[in-house]
């Protein structure tokens, strides 16, 4: 009885879905940026076969282990491509497209707090955590600059690849739109930030060369490469539970009305 109640559409439920969707979108954006790449996780790791490792730079294997490991910042990254897909079927590009600019204008207001909070002078024996803030604040504003950079240009063209696969193929195929607007965007993004990164000296002392630039653009979107794949069934699921909610102004829509 409640599933079908929360299936049910009116004017409040609509508006909480959609602030819902904004605030996966901001939260996993600004976490993103201020946790960057203070640690890596590994995900997973894979013995190599002999003529895996001929093939498999030693950048990100070790010995005939390759180690999946992204920065735990990346691990909220994506969840933005899947809050954006949603709004942008549920709610329409232009909201989306809204959606993203407040992103960016958010992420500017919280590098200003953190700037606000390094430019006062420190209140002497009562802070906890001076050393540890100091450090968050300089390891933020060296990468979120270009974390933003990347991150505007790939919503954007996620959101309007999105809508153009759409309207191509009539609202049907929703697998299409969300792993051809993801996938693409989020190939983007990782070119676009580590390039920038790599430019400014930014990347570890064993990133001098394009290529080694290269096997970290490739090792870094295999991870968003999977989860995009991961995401589909989220997607059909949330399109499927909130169809009553859509007010997408092109009226493709994937699900007859019930």
């Amino acid at each position: 009885m409640k599933f079908k109640s929360l299936r049910k559409s009116n004017g409040q439920r609509r508006d909480a879905l959609f602030l819902f969707l904004v605030a996966i979108f901001l939260t996993s954006l600004v976490l993103g940026n201020i946790v960057g790449t203070t640690k890596f996780v590994t995900l997973f790791t894979l013995d190599m076969a002999g003529w895996l490792q001929s093939i498999t730079p030693s950048l990100v294997r070790d010995g005939s282990i390759y180690v999946m490991s992204v920065p735990v910042g990346l691990l909220a990254y994506p969840f933005t491509f899947l809050a954006t897909d949603l709004i942008s079927e549920l709610f329409g590009r232009k909201r989306a497209q809204t959606v993203v600019w407040i992103g960016f204008i958010m992420n500017l207001f919280m590098l200003f707090i953190l700037s606000l909070g390094h430019w006062l002078p420190d209140t002497y024996g009562v802070s906890g955590g001076l050393n540890l803030f100091e450090g968050v604040y300089e390891f933020v504003i060296a990468n979120t600059v270009s974390s933003m950079i990347a991150y505007l240009i790939a919503q954007s063209v996620d959101v309007r690849i999105y809508h153009y696969l759409k309207r191509l193929t009539d609202g049907k195929y929703l697998w299409l739109r969300n792993n051809g607007s993801t996938m693409f965007s989020q190939l983007i993004d990782s070119t676009t930030i580590l390039t920038i990164l790599f430019i400014s000296g930014n990347l570890g002392d064993n990133v001098t060369t394009i290529g080694a630039l290269f096997i970290l653009i490739i090792n870094s979107y295999l991870f968003k490469f999977f989860f995009a794949l991961f995401d589909t069934p989220l997607a059909y699921l949330g399109v499927w539970l909130f169809q009553d909610y859509e007010e997408d102004p092109e009226g493709k829509r994937l699900y007859s009305t019930p």
